[in-house]
């Protein structure tokens, strides 16, 4: 997996790889594995694989 430490945002109508829509807040952004999915998690318990075209990096000034 390549691996980096970004805080993400999801684009409005984001799916993960299960198809259900994700919350509107930020994420870390983990990395992308060998199949091309992104893997962010919104804590320790909370991870989904989507498609990186659908975030957004958020600098530290920005909010959700």
């Amino acid at each position: 997996m390549i691996s980096t430490d970004y805080t993400v945002k999801v684009l409005p109508e984001t799916r993960n790889h299960k198809g259900h829509f994700l919350r509107h807040t930020l994420y870390k952004f983990i990395g992308i594995d060998a199949s091309g999915w992104a893997l962010i998690c919104q804590d320790d318990m909370s991870c989904h694989y989507v498609d990186p075209a659908c975030l957004k990096e958020v600098h530290r000034k920005e909010s959700v």
